[in-house]
């Protein structure tokens, strides 16, 4: 069973637009109209949804979302920009919203930008979400059916039963069930693969084809191919890109395996091959055990 899926964060939270509307701002007489184009005049991006909304207390406004696999360094000074743009093509205030889908460390995430450059002060706050600190309970009762992939990895959701529950939920509904290769991947991270599969009734190897996990390869190609291109030749890139994958081959560790997974590190970075720094990373996707791992290095 491999279906050819759209999982964009625009489909997820088009399924229940008001529901998603509510649980990210807090408000509960808001209603939701018109999904927006994102294609600023400088950047345009997939992965941030702009809803326009209005409630009797606020009026008209926008709720930008911005779903990320991992937090980085990046992403205050991105939602300043993201703010600022959809401000400027709307001509309507904005609500940022960041949601972060895995835990990479216990460093406290920020919630603001805020620079001072030679007196000049910029500020802009956003709200932050952490899935792995949301209520699964949440995803079932509400409903928010835009969360129901990520039913592993959400607080409370890592059992056997919850998983099957929400691969049924999947399954019932035509618009709904594209999503279920999401839910294994994710369901990786907490069960083993060999009970994930017998839980899906398909094949692992189809989680290759799942966005997260070709989200994380490209991460790191991009990675690699942007060090590449700062050195200006085709060796320095072949080197950054090999850098690249192999810093995404950290992150899925960690997230998956913890500390003990990092232990890792100091043998992987030592493989130059392309080739060999991509299988890894795709069966860090279906292994169970570090041993697993161990075997394939």
């Amino acid at each position: 069973m491999n279906k050819a899926a759209d999982i964009s964060t625009k489909k997820l939270i088009s399924l229940a637009p008001n529901n998603w509307a509510k649980w990210v701002t807090g408000i509960p007489d808001i209603v939701t109209g018109e999904i927006l184009n994102t294609e600023f005049q400088w950047i345009s991006r997939q992965s941030d949804v702009v809803i326009q909304a209005e409630s009797p207390q606020y009026g008209k406004f926008l709720i930008l979302n911005e779903l990320q696999l991992r937090h980085t360094s990046e992403m205050p000074r991105r939602m300043r920009a993201y703010a600022a743009l959809a401000e400027e093509k709307y001509k309507l205030q904005t609500y940022p919203v960041l949601i972060n889908i895995l835990k990479i460390s216990n460093s406290e995430i920020p919630t603001s930008f805020a620079s001072n450059f030679i007196g000049l002060r910029a500020i802009q706050d956003y709200r932050v979400i952490n899935l792995w600190e949301v209520d699964v309970n949440i995803a079932f009762e509400t409903p928010l059916p835009s969360l129901l992939p990520f039913v592993p990895i959400l607080k409370g959701g890592e059992n056997e039963s919850t998983i099957r529950e929400a691969l049924r939920m999947l399954r019932a509904d035509e618009q709904l069930n594209q999503l279920e290769t999401v839910l294994a991947f994710f369901a990786t991270f907490v069960l083993e693969s060999t009970l994930v599969q017998e839980i899906m009734r398909w094949d692992m190897t189809v989680l290759r084809e799942s966005p997260w996990y070709q989200e994380i390869l490209r991460e790191g190609q991009a990675e690699g191919e942007a060090r590449g291109e700062a050195r200006g030749e085709a060796r320095g890139e072949a080197r950054g890109e090999v850098r690249g994958i192999i810093s995404s081959i950290e992150t899925s560790l960690e997230a998956k395996f913890g500390s003990d997974g990092l232990e890792l590190m100091s043998q992987i970075s030592q493989i130059s091959d392309l080739e060999q720094l991509k299988e890894i990373l795709r069966r860090i996707v279906v292994a169970n055990t570090i041993q697993e791992l161990q075997n394939v290095l």
